[in-house]
């Protein structure tokens, strides 16, 4: 009977476990199918994991032969950003595959180094005019306030008088709108729309309408003073990956259905575009974290995010997922199989359930952290954060299995749990500090934390379960732990998390506030603020990530030198 009772607790375990994986992870409508054909350009960066701007190691010209025959049956053109650091063969490798390029020059603040890079711009346009059909000085210099409009006005002109390919600069659209001058000098104005990145986020649902809306205001400030410039839309994408701003989700779901409005938009007004970018770039998650890395349609092994037509999976591979976590989950079990023979039904499902449930965040973290990880230092962490979190599982898993059998705690598991927990406090508060100071670029450890926050609610669960009733005691850490190891430090773990749960909202607004753009639109605290906070508390990985802290904070709040060994 026993055996019997296991069996069909365990297949109602994975019945209800399936079942919501397959809800969850359905094949999703993102929008009207692209249509057939090419797409009019892309952002071309071909460095691969391990190469890097940042660090000099330059794409081989292998690598760029082999991406270009890639994006030859995707795109009539592609646009580059600089002309030299391996980047000297795209022209003929492009004309080997049939394809156009807008060819870029790279800007930074060193005055021989952009004159070498406006050089090799120069003759690349000129040694391949049936390659080279547009060029571009410079990309988002003034917004990275790396010299300012004259000087680069400078670098245009001489631009200009060298090649007889049309010549523009390329920033984002506010930066034309606040230098106006810049219309008068370039030959067609090109403009990056990131709805993502705009200092008041758009969501992917009204993305399309807002491209409509930012070329609609370029033409009119561009109509006083060179009427009918042509407009290339130098950037748009959205992220697959990372940290949500304000209602702007990244996720591949979203990245799709954002590349497919946008075509639409553009084929119904007859834009002119350039997709960012062709593929993810390992090397920005070193500027930009996860979502600076992950614009791409292909990721960094050259394989499709996404399809351009039909349903979209968020997570192809939540089979091999539920298989993995299933299979960790009877390894438990197998390992507690005679205690469990003794549980009542209840206990037995709510041991199940816990179990199953920290088997899969350890998939899900282990899965999102190796996909987010380009170097050897990230993966070291991977490694590490992984190994801790099932660490802490199986401490969790032991205490479980000992309240739900009514065993008294132990000393030695307790102190293991307590350093277990304080580590992750620790982390949690430096994680916090990071995202309230200067978070823009970093995303909510929510993989990291969710197995060690859900362990307390398992702990809350299986007490009340053991004492049959419901009360503030429960919450005790001492209690849960199952020994009194309380220090008078333990109310300040609860007074920092709170405090962090503080500054986190108060970081994530002030950030809002800070914007440019965000401060001419609603100039003033009063205006501004109830904009900022809508877009902080309208931020869902936020909201979770708080919740965490909250979670974390909650047995510390409780615990008295008065307790007893449980």
């Amino acid at each position: 009977m026993p055996l019997a009772r296991l069996l069909l607790c365990s297949l109602l375990i994975l019945l209800v476990h399936g079942s919501f994986a397959w809800i969850l992870n359905q094949p999703k409508d993102a929008g009207i199918d692209v249509p057939s054909g090419k797409l009019m350009s892309l952002s071309f960066a071909p460095f691969r994991e391990g190469f890097s701007p940042l660090e000099e190691v330059f794409p081989l010209k292998e690598h760029i032969d082999e991406d270009l025959r890639l994006l030859a049956d995707k795109t009539h053109s592609i646009r580059t950003y600089a002309s030299l650091g391996g980047m000297e063969p795209t022209p003929e490798l492009a004309r080997k595959y049939g394809l156009s390029m807008i060819q870029g020059g790279w800007l930074g603040y060193g005055y021989m180094d952009n004159k070498k890079e406006m050089a090799a711009l120069i003759k690349s346009a000129n040694a391949n005019p049936d390659v080279v059909k547009r060029v571009i000085v410079g990309n988002e210099v003034l917004l990275r306030g790396d010299m300012d409009v004259d000087r680069l006005i400078g670098y245009i002109r001489e631009v200009k008088r060298a090649v007889k390919q049309p010549v523009s600069y390329a920033d984002v659209w506010s930066m034309y709108m606040k230098n106006p001058k810049l219309i008068n000098e370039v030959d067609f104005i090109t403009i990056h729309i990131l709805p993502y990145w705009e200092d008041e986020p758009i969501s992917v649902a009204h993305a399309p309408e807002h491209l409509e809306k930012i070329v609609k205001q370029v033409e009119d400030e561009a109509r006083g003073i060179a009427p009918g410039k042509p407009i290339l839309i130098g950037e748009s994408g959205w992220p697959s990956a990372g940290r949500q701003r304000g209602m702007a989700v990244p996720s591949i779901v979203n990245e799709a259905k954002f590349i497919r409005g946008m075509i639409q938009v553009a084929n119904r007004h007859g834009f002119d575009y350039n997709i960012v970018e062709a593929f993810n770039q390992p090397w920005k998650s070193n500027l930009e974290g996860v979502v600076g890395a992950n614009w791409g349609l292909l990721s960094a092994d050259r394989k499709p995010v996404f399809p351009l037509t039909g349903l979209v999976s968020e997570n192809q591979d939540w089979k091999l997922h539920f298989t993995l976590a299933s299979g960790l989950w009877l390894l438990i079990l197998g390992v507690y199989f005679k205690k469990l023979q003794l549980f009542s039904i209840t206990r037995l499902l709510v041991f199940m359930a816990l179990t199953q449930i920290f088997s899969v965040c350890l998939i899900n973290l282990a899965d999102f952290l190796w996909y987010t990880s380009y170097s050897n230092l990230q993966r070291s962490y991977t490694a590490f954060i992984v190994i801790a979190n099932a660490l802490l599982g199986f401490l969790l898993v032991k205490r479980y299995s000992d309240i739900l059998s009514e065993q008294p705690g132990q000393a030695r598991l307790a102190r293991q749990l307590r350093l277990g927990y304080l580590f992750f406090i620790g982390l949690a508060l430096y994680k916090t500090y990071g995202l309230a100071m200067n978070g823009r670029y970093l995303s909510f450890p929510l993989e990291q934390f969710t197995l060690p926050a859900i362990g307390i609610l398992g702990l809350v669960i299986c007490q009340w379960i053991s004492q049959a009733k419901f009360n503030s005691q429960l919450f005790r850490f001492d209690q849960l732990i199952g020994f009194n190891l309380h220090s008078r430090r333990d109310r300040l773990i609860a007074y920092f998390l709170s405090f962090a749960v503080i500054a986190m909202v108060l970081g994530e607004t002030k950030a809002f506030l800070d914007g440019g753009d965000f401060i001419l639109a609603h100039p003033g605290i009063s205006q501004g603020l109830p904009f900022a906070l809508t877009y902080t508390l309208f931020n869902q990985q936020l909201l979770l990530w708080l919740l965490c802290l909250m979670i974390l904070s909650l047995p510390f709040w409780n615990n008295s030198t008065s307790q007893t060994n449980a």
